[in-house]
């Protein structure tokens, strides 16, 4: 079992793992990503800004940039070419690996899932790029809810999926959005943020 985190005080019968910077290690793709694509419409991207907003979707990081910078872009085009560029670098995401880690250890044992506020290709192949993909025969993403993080509706079809309780789900989660709608699911959580140190993500 993973020595970093300690599930000890936790009674729990299933784990919903977050994606993004919760078992993998996806923002500094992401950051080359949306840099990359809004350097196409002549922006800069400033790493530090983007870092602050790691937790929000990518829609609104774009909304916000184009509002708040005063640019003028087509913010779906945009995210468009960014999940393009995603995509063309997925090798070089890294998992996060005491998460990972925790997922190989219960693989077999209790009922998992993931429940990502992303779509559903990146989230594929992400999972599929840091080795983790068939841990999880449950995968439930933003195109499969009405609404997405900080309503509980991602957390809550995957307990409905795997068919436990939601009191009964751990969550690991790294953005306040996340902790806020596993909560209003009723569910424990872990927020990897603390477990792991401000660091993890470098």
């Amino acid at each position: 079992m993973s020595d970093i985190i300690d599930l000890s005080g936790y009674k729990f019968g299933a784990i919903i793992f977050d994606c993004d910077n919760t078992i993998a290690k996806t923002s500094p793709v992401h950051y080359l990503a949306f840099s990359s694509a809004l350097k196409k419409e002549g922006y800069q991207l400033p790493e530090d800004w983007y870092f602050e907003r790691v937790g929000i979707s990518g829609l609104d990081m774009l909304g916000e940039f184009r509002d708040t910078c005063g640019a003028d872009f087509d913010v779906n085009k945009v995210s468009r070419e960014s999940a393009a560029i995603f995509q063309k670098n997925i090798d070089k995401v890294r998992a996060v690996e005491p998460v990972a880690q925790i997922a190989r250890d219960y693989y077999g044992k209790i009922p998992m899932a993931v429940a990502s506020g992303g779509h559903r290709p990146v989230v594929e192949a992400t999972l599929q790029a840091i080795g983790v993909r068939s841990l999880f025969p449950c995968v439930v993403t933003v195109e499969d809810v009405k609404k997405g993080k900080p309503a509980p509706d991602l957390f809550l079809l995957a307990a409905e999926q795997l068919g436990v309780e939601p009191r009964l789900c751990l969550v690991f989660e790294d953005s306040d959005e996340g902790i806020d709608a596993a909560h209003t699911a009723h569910m424990q959580v872990i927020d990897v943020r603390n477990a792991l140190g401000p660091d993890y993500l470098k």
